[in-house]
């Protein structure tokens, strides 16, 4: 891995697949993953009403990493599927992972005190959603939004 900087405190690495890793620990580092992934698509066809669905479904994962693991990490990858292309995001930590997975994913629960919104709202802000979390090892989110 490599680091780059394109914005004065910035932190971010690209691997060697052309993939964006921002270190999330605290919520400047949730903005920073906001504006990663909007300097990655573009060049993209995106319009501006879809960055701001992919911020705030980025916003939601990465402030879940801060709250309930502590850190972890926001993978941005551009992907293509025949002619189209899109911005995949994987939301990945080491936390506690999530006991309930289909309560996690219900409008409206919490255990933090919030509304509720964060998973199921990102989930339907994105075209392609899934979940993964084993209790004591942690939770990847990998959500995927695809040019119109």
């Amino acid at each position: 891995m490599y680091c780059t900087r394109a914005t004065a405190g910035m932190r971010r690495t690209m691997n060697s697949e052309g993939e964006v890793v921002v270190p999330i620990r605290s919520d400047v580092d949730v903005v920073n993953a906001r504006q990663q992934a909007r300097n990655l698509v573009s060049g993209l066809r995106f319009s501006s009403s879809d960055l701001t669905l992919i911020a705030t479904a980025i916003s939601e994962v990465a402030r879940n990493i801060v709250a309930y693991a502590g850190s972890g990490e926001i993978v941005l990858r551009v992907i293509q599927r025949g002619e189209r292309q899109g911005l995949m995001v994987v939301a990945r930590d080491g936390g506690p992972g999530i006991p309930d997975i289909e309560r996690a994913m219900q409008d409206g629960f919490s255990t933090s005190g919030g509304l509720g919104l964060g998973l199921p709202g990102s989930k339907r802000l994105m075209d392609e959603f899934r979940l993964v979390s084993t209790v004591g090892e942690g939770t990847e989110v990998t959500m995927t939004k695809w040019e119109r």
